[in-house]
């Protein structure tokens, strides 16, 4: 909740740094510096006010990207799910067959012996790593 309170003020942040950034006068006029200097503020006072906005803003941006980097961080640490992990070394088992057991495995002699005679499906590689060739 607080992860994404933080989020759209980082967002809104980022809005109004864009908008700052973008009414500042550069040597092309910028888009909000058009007309006379007679307005509301003089030409250097809006200059200031701009000015002080946008390193408040970059500020403001740069810290709460700091904070929302160090929550996910945490946040990512404590959300790993782990109800699916399996051990690698447990062999995988058609769906609806009862788990297998200590005992259902076979012995490497017994696996040695069904590829000599060559009663597997012919899908298991050989042992020396190759994959066999049609029969």
């Amino acid at each position: 909740m607080f992860f994404t309170f933080l989020l759209v003020v980082h967002a809104l942040v980022a809005a109004a740094l864009v908008g700052v950034i973008l009414m500042q006068r550069s040597e092309g006029g910028g888009l909000g510096m058009g007309g006379s200097p007679a307005g509301l503020m003089s030409a250097r006072g809006a200059a200031d006010f701009l000015t002080r906005a946008t390193s408040i803003l970059a500020t403001l941006f740069v810290t709460l990207s700091i904070v929302l980097a160090f929550l996910a961080a945490s946040r990512h640490a404590q959300s790993v799910d782990t109800t699916l992990a399996r051990p690698t070394s447990a062999p995988i088992t058609a769906p609806g067959a009862p788990p297998p057991t200590l005992g259902d495995a076979p012995s490497a002699a017994a696996v040695a012996a069904a590829e000599a005679s060559g009663s597997g499906n012919g899908t298991a590689p050989a042992s020396n790593g190759a994959i066999p060739l049609e029969k």
